[in-house]
């Protein structure tokens, strides 16, 4: 095994270490229950794998860690506002860096990879780095393809659409055309072109 595989999967175990550790329980396509965040980091791996089966050894990195712990710092310690909200989430960018650059320091990584992966999980310079922007992509993929219906299900139809329409400038084309061909349920492809076409 070599030194960059020895270090990956030793940051990845250490990833999904934190992770498991996650007290809010979902269940997985084989029915099984599994912390929340583990599972989501899972299919963040997954979805890369598809969508870019040779991405770069940082964004491998980053989609594995891109919500580690989230559960540490709760939505509801902010004020249930707008700016509360965007001041909770980019207090969890910081977070996960920063923890995540712990983790890959004691797997056994040097500062520039450290940093490189703190750079794609807070998502600098989306606009302008390819690596970011692929993350991205498939960020919003997950979301659409597992949380999508259910956060539906918890919202008014105006904010579900506003949500969509949020989520898709954020995308590539190719994002875009691999999005609509997830198997959505009938509901939810109804939602999204609504969305698309509002």
């Amino acid at each position: 095994m070599s030194l960059t595989t020895r270090l990956f999967t030793e940051a990845t175990r250490l990833f999904d270490a934190a992770n498991s550790e996650d007290p809010n329980i979902e269940i997985g396509a084989d029915g099984q229950p599994m912390a929340k965040e583990l599972l989501y980091a899972r299919r963040m791996t997954a979805c890369l794998a598809r969508v870019a089966p040779e991405a770069p050894e940082a964004v491998q990195l980053a989609a594995r860690c891109q919500h580690i712990r989230r559960w540490s710092i709760p939505r509801a310690d902010f004020p249930l506002t707008r700016p509360g909200y965007h001041q909770w989430r980019n207090t969890l960018k910081k977070y996960h860096a920063e923890l995540a650059g712990q983790l890959m320091a004691q797997a056994g990584y040097g500062p520039d990879m450290i940093v490189r992966v703190q750079q794609l999980v807070q998502k600098l310079r989306l606009q302008d780095d390819p690596e970011v922007q692929l993350l991205e992509d498939v960020i919003c993929l997950v979301f659409l393809e597992y949380y999508f219906l259910p956060f539906a299900a918890q919202h008014p139809e105006e904010k579900v659409i506003e949500i969509v329409q949020k989520t898709w400038p954020k995308m590539t084309e190719r994002g875009h055309a691999l999005a609509l061909q997830l198997p959505f349920t009938p509901e939810a492809l109804a939602l999204v072109s609504k969305a698309l076409s509002s």
